[in-house]
């Protein structure tokens, strides 16, 4: 990627996705947040330009410009991506640390963030607008579905499958082969040994419903 982007959300996540993209030598315009409090100020010399929606700057997102979408709120993360790509017609770019590491045959999709030495090996499939935080491990042929949430240090073991907008907890280990629901959420630090239903939340170790 060589276009300039303007990163949506200014706080602590948007500021990690700056510091990828500087060190991948990627220009970034600014950013977008809709919390007024903000606007006007600057992280590493990075003005927060305005809100989200407005449109003096969204005109500038296209084929010279990209944008990328930093919060782990999901509801504004869906809502955001949702709106660049059917309002704006602009999916969102990856964000990789430059020591992340991402196999050759693995398929990765767009709109995600690649935290510092996260790991998606052999044959593993990410899905769109997903957050690999620093550390994070996605074994060979697992699967993670859209807008996925994997904590630092979290490990899905191979072949194992997490549905769209669950969330796996920092330190949390997935077993092989286990199946993880959508929207389901994985405490910090958990064992998964069992599938976990849609929308259930376990924890421990062996995780247990909570």
């Amino acid at each position: 990627m060589e276009n300039p982007v303007i990163i949506f959300g200014a706080g602590a996540l948007g500021r990690l996705a700056l510091e990828i993209f500087v060190a991948n030598e990627i220009v970034v315009y600014g950013f977008l947040d809709d919390d007024a409090s903000l606007h006007g100020q600057e992280f590493d010399n990075v003005p927060v330009l305005g809100a989200t929606d407005d449109e003096k700057y969204l005109k500038l997102i296209g084929k010279k410009c990209e944008a990328f979408v930093a919060t782990d709120d999901m509801a504004l993360r869906r809502s955001l991506t949702g709106f660049l790509i059917e309002g704006r017609k602009i999916m969102p770019c990856n964000a990789l640390h430059p020591t992340a590491s991402i196999a050759a045959s693995a398929i990765i999709a767009n709109g995600t963030l690649f935290g510092p030495k996260a790991v998606v090996s052999a044959g593993a499939n990410v899905g769109n607008h997903c957050m690999l935080h620093a550390g994070a491990l996605v074994d060979y042929e697992a699967t993670l579905g859209d807008l996925v949430q994997v904590r630092a240090g979290a490990i899905i073991g191979n072949g194992a499958t997490i549905g769209a907008e669950a969330f796996i907890g920092q330190g949390a280990i997935i077993v092989p082969g286990i199946k993880i629901g959508r929207g389901a959420r994985v405490g910090a630090g958990s064992v998964v040994v069992q599938d976990v239903p849609d929308k259930q939340t376990v924890f421990g170790n062996p995780a247990v419903k909570v």
